[in-house]
């Protein structure tokens, strides 16, 4: 069996020590430039490879972080990991990605499989099946947890979200501005705070532009086209149809047009349409959906950065519990735009 090379075996080569060798791999601030360069061409010339597991159990770090989401088929969610990617990787960090396909047990055995891992962290969007949180507590005491999106109001956990309220009452205040008063709302599951958020925001917009609910016009959804058509057969066999609706889901607004469409239904003379996501196929339909921009990419970079901070203040012995908010942003088209 051929032995593996060793840092001793470059030190040797060079007629350099190998505690300038460790240093050169590893991107030491105090080691030259054309040292590093000389170690490199000579680790490769000699087929070393590093023992990563070796390096972990002397710095107690992996490098390692994971991801939990309740699916990456979304651009959503894809954009998130991407952010979180893309901040970390230039700090040497590789991604674990896991899907809990909403199924909260799922989620336990991920979360489990990434603390065996031993990952420096790990970034989570619940699942809408998370309802005791005793799995996350007690990870929480093993690794830091940042969570994005989807959270639970856990102490010790830092979070990064939009703020959903503020979207909901943006999205409604912007079809109300376009002189509709009979505003539908397609809710999201109320299991999760995202969709709560919204919904009160809903609310409020009615209520401050002197709008009495009507219970008709809210209609809970998944986030599907299908039940976007089903939603929109239900309120047109009401006597007096909604002028407008706000779909917590792009998919569900996609539903939406597509019915309207097909029974000679105007948009938006007849009737507005704002969705949530800004999913990419929302502005390249021939009728292009107004949206609720959730920011992805930017949750992602600073989820990220407050990973890294969290690391950084671990090591000085303090750690402060973050509670990040972003602005959400309204991007509107032709499928609400009146005026």
């Amino acid at each position: 069996m051929k032995k593996s090379v060793t840092i001793y075996d470059i030190s040797k080569k060079l007629n350099i020590s190998a505690a300038t060798v460790s240093r050169a791999l590893n991107n030491h601030p105090k080691i030259s430039q054309k040292t590093k360069e000389l170690v490199l061409n000579a680790a490769k010339e000699l087929n070393y490879i590093q023992n990563t597991l070796a390096q972990s159990l002397k710095s107690g770090k992996t490098n390692r972080v994971g991801i939990i989401v309740p699916y990456i088929n979304s651009s959503f969610f894809s954009s998130v990991i991407r952010g979180i990617e893309e901040e970390l990787t230039p700090h040497g960090y590789h991604v674990i990605i896991c899907q809990s396909h909403e199924d909260v047990n799922l989620e336990k055995k991920q979360l489990s499989t990434l603390l065996n891992a031993q990952v420096d962290g790990i970034f989570m969007s619940v699942s809408k099946t998370t309802e005791d949180t005793k799995h996350i507590e007690n990870a929480k005491s093993k690794t830091p947890i940042i969570f994005f999106d989807r959270k639970k109001d856990i102490a010790g956990i830092s979070t990064v979200v939009i703020d959903d309220y503020k979207a909901g009452y943006l999205a409604t205040e912007h079809l109300i501005e376009q002189g509709c008063r009979k505003v539908c709302h397609l809710l999201g599951d109320l299991r999760l705070e995202i969709y709560q958020n919204r919904y009160n925001g809903y609310l409020d917009a009615l209520k401050d532009n002197g709008i009495l609910l009507n219970k008709d016009y809210v209609i809970p959804i998944e986030s599907s086209v299908e039940d976007g058509i089903e939603a929109t057969k239900k309120l047109w066999k009401l006597a007096s149809p909604p002028d407008a609706i706000f779909s917590a889901s792009d998919y569900a607004a996609l539903g939406v047009c597509q019915e309207l469409r097909n029974n000679n239904i105007r948009i938006p003379q007849d009737v507005t349409v704002i969705g949530f996501s800004n999913e990419p196929f929302t502005q390249y339909m021939e009728l292009p959906i107004s949206s609720v921009d959730q920011t992805p990419d930017i949750m992602g970079k600073i989820s990220a950065q407050v990973f890294l901070e969290y690391i950084n203040e671990n090591f000085s012995g303090i750690s402060i519990e973050k509670k990040v908010v972003l602005n959400p942003q309204l991007y509107i088209r032709e499928s609400s735009k009146r005026k």
